[in-house]
């Protein structure tokens, strides 16, 4: 437990990020956004029709399963996401954390609702945790969909989907290390291809049995869900795969912006997707043998190996996106104290959005392989799917919501009619893959009921041992008064002491002055605090008080979008002052508490056995603030 990253809960609102939406810049949105719903059509429409729903094959009923499909797309996806929660907009950010982050902001306005703001932090929490479930079944099922095509080819080829699958998944996990800046800049032009790709296929189908448009009308929607009570949800649990994409529409809108997503969405994503769907449900009406396989099937036998192949690309960038996002959400979930300290690699210079995480990276390897090795097809795999994404969505609608009324100040029926209708729609999805629970679904829970115990825990303990802390704490400024009645020894050169509160002697100084008896000419007293804004303005980032005899007491707020970098900081405060800081000569003094053998007040045995695990395996403050190795000094501390 770092004493030097507690977060702080004031608001610091920072300007907002303005996107140019160009050409170029849907084109960038479109390879990193779009690739998870982009992949869909992979599995999803298959899905849908397994026998294994007792829905009886028919045109009517492939007809209604169609409607669902498109209709789901406009509805949950445009109407929920595209026009309704990308207007959420935290200082140029989206994503779950920054979703709750401004809900937080809307809450604590105006009369009290103490219990409104802690639902907002556990629905937060909740979202935060399923995406991590999410993360573990999109990149097995999506390159297991798309391998599983060379059995369309040849049959014989089955043996090898699971060991290629395997492969091309380590791989992808090896090269997450140098980042996705060179990559990146194929993935646009690859996505822009394969949804061009499978537009022209199923617009083919379409030309060829034009009867399939009927599934336009959502009467027909309507009557499959009325003919088929009994199998709808379960029916729904598949049509919802349609849609696991659309939570990256607001999760990436930091990267580009909502202008050029909502772009990329109406002119170019959505009717490759929509035209694929109607082309597959041509083909099978048309020729019902082809259910085992709709979309491979839409391609002559030449060209079914190249589409594996760019199915391939398509569903490694889909993983990479869902990776990727498993990477930022960590790193802001450490920023806002739910997470210990893991070592973070910036992978570019230009994005700030774009880290490597390698404790989670190597999770995330492990766990997806033994996935594909557990399941072994995209079938079973779908099964698993849903629930985690389902839940996420519902907590997104709840919390937009919540900002819809206290912050943009709708009408209070005008937000509560929104919030209904599509809180309604996604309750339903969770409901329907609800069922596929027992089948799998209970492993994404699993991971996501995991995520928000580490989350609780590692928070609650960091401030129950902050309160013991600062029982024992002693103000500075009476400390260095009476350090001028005995002024130790003064030493050339700079210490820098990291502490929770700038107003509160750090333990580092005080074992530094009771081992070593000396005090540097020039020292600071550093509070580094995270707020809940993506980012912090530079104008308001630094605060530094002098209280005398050299010593200073700083505090420097960062957003949870920002990678703290104390000697940075620290050159900007010599700048804005006017002092000389040598870094040749600057020394950092941090400390590092390790819980005692009696129980923290408020946790449990096993909680507590946690948290410990947690504290002794969290990455060093030196990684964490950037400080230099060589001019790093650590001293031990027992709460």
């Amino acid at each position: 437990m770092s004493v030097a990253s507690a977060p702080s809960t004031a608001p610091s609102m920072g300007p907002s990020h303005a996107h140019p939406a160009g050409p170029a810049l849907m084109l960038a949105a479109l390879g990193v956004v779009f690739g998870d719903i982009g992949t869909s059509p992979l599995y999803a429409f298959k899905e849908t029709l397994n026998p294994d729903h007792g829905v009886p094959f028919a045109a009517e009923a492939v007809l209604g399963l169609l409607s669902l499909v498109v209709w789901g797309l406009i509805v949950v996806v445009t109407l929920k996401y595209v026009v309704f929660v990308l207007r959420a907009d935290h200082d140029g950010e989206g994503g779950i954390l920054a979703l709750q982050a401004l809900a937080r902001h809307a809450v604590e306005g105006g009369r009290r609702r103490p219990w409104l703001g802690g639902a907002v932090v556990w629905m937060g929490l909740v979202g935060a945790a399923m995406f991590y479930g999410d993360s573990l079944i999109t990149p097995a099922i999506s390159v297991l969909s798309a391998v599983e095509g060379l059995e369309v080819q040849a049959p014989a080829m089955q043996r090898f989907v699971i060991p290629l699958t395997l492969a091309i998944l380590v791989v992808l996990f090896i090269v997450q290390r140098r980042g996705t800046g060179v990559v990146g800049r194929v993935f646009g032009p690859v996505m822009l291809l394969w949804f061009g790709v499978i537009a022209v296929a199923g617009a083919w189908q379409v030309v060829q049995n034009p009867q399939v448009l009927a599934a336009l009308d959502p009467r027909h929607a309507v009557g499959f869900l009325l003919t088929y009570r009994a199998q709808s949800l379960a029916v729904l649990g598949a049509v919802f795969l349609a849609f696991t994409g659309g939570e990256a529409l607001y999760a990436d809108m930091g990267h580009f912006g909502a202008r050029p997503i909502r772009l990329a969405w109406l002119f170019i994503a959505l009717p490759g997707l929509v035209l694929n769907y109607f082309g597959q449900g041509a083909l099978v009406l048309r020729d019902p043998a082809a259910v085992d396989n709709p979309f491979f099937r839409l391609f002559p036998s030449w060209a079914v190996v190249p589409m594996v192949v760019l199915a391939a690309l398509a569903t490694v960038i889909a993983s990479q996106a869902v990776i990727s996002g498993a990477f930022s959400l960590t790193a802001q979930a450490m920023r806002m104290g739910y997470l210990p300290r893991m070592r973070i690699v910036q992978t570019s210079s230009d994005a700030i959005g774009q880290v490597y995480v390698p404790a989670m990276n190597w999770m995330l390897m492990v766990g997806v392989l033994l996935l594909v090795l557990g399941f072994r097809s995209s079938s079973a795999l779908s099964a698993a799917y849903g629930i985690a994404v389902s839940i996420t969505m519902v907590t997104t609608t709840l919390l937009a919501g919540i900002v819809a009324w206290r912050l943009w100040h709708w009408n209070r029926w005008a937000a509560a009619v929104a919030v209904l209708l599509f809180a309604v729609i996604d309750l339903t999805f969770v409901l329907a893959n609800s069922l596929k629970i027992a089948e799998g679904g209970w492993l994404t829970l699993a991971v996501a009921g995991f995520a928000l115990l580490i989350f609780t825990t590692w928070f609650k303990g960091r401030r129950l041992g902050l309160a013991v802390q600062a029982r024992h704490r002693v103000p500075l400024a009476p400390f260095i008064e009476s350090l001028a009645l005995d002024m130790p020894h003064r030493v050339r050169g700079t210490a820098v002491f990291l502490a929770p509160d700038a107003q509160v002697v750090p333990h580092a100084l005080l074992h530094n002055l009771e081992h070593n008896q000396v005090l540097h000419e020039q020292v600071f007293i550093l509070a580094m605090h995270t707020v809940d804004t993506p980012r912090v303005h530079a104008r308001e980032r630094i605060e530094a008080e002098p209280m005398g005899h050299g010593i200073w007491a700083v505090t420097v707020r960062y957003g949870f979008m920002e990678r703290p970098d104390v000697p940075e900081f620290l050159r900007v405060l010599a700048y804005q002052k006017g002092l000389a800081v040598e870094s040749m000569t600057t020394s950092y003094f941090t400390s590092r508490a390790a819980i005692g053998r009696h129980q923290l007040p408020g946790m449990n045995p096993l909680r507590l056995a946690l948290f410990g695990w947690l504290q002794r395996n969290a990455g060093r403050a030196s990684d964490y603030f950037q400080l230099p190795d060589n001019r790093l000094v650590e001293m031990g501390q027992r709460v």
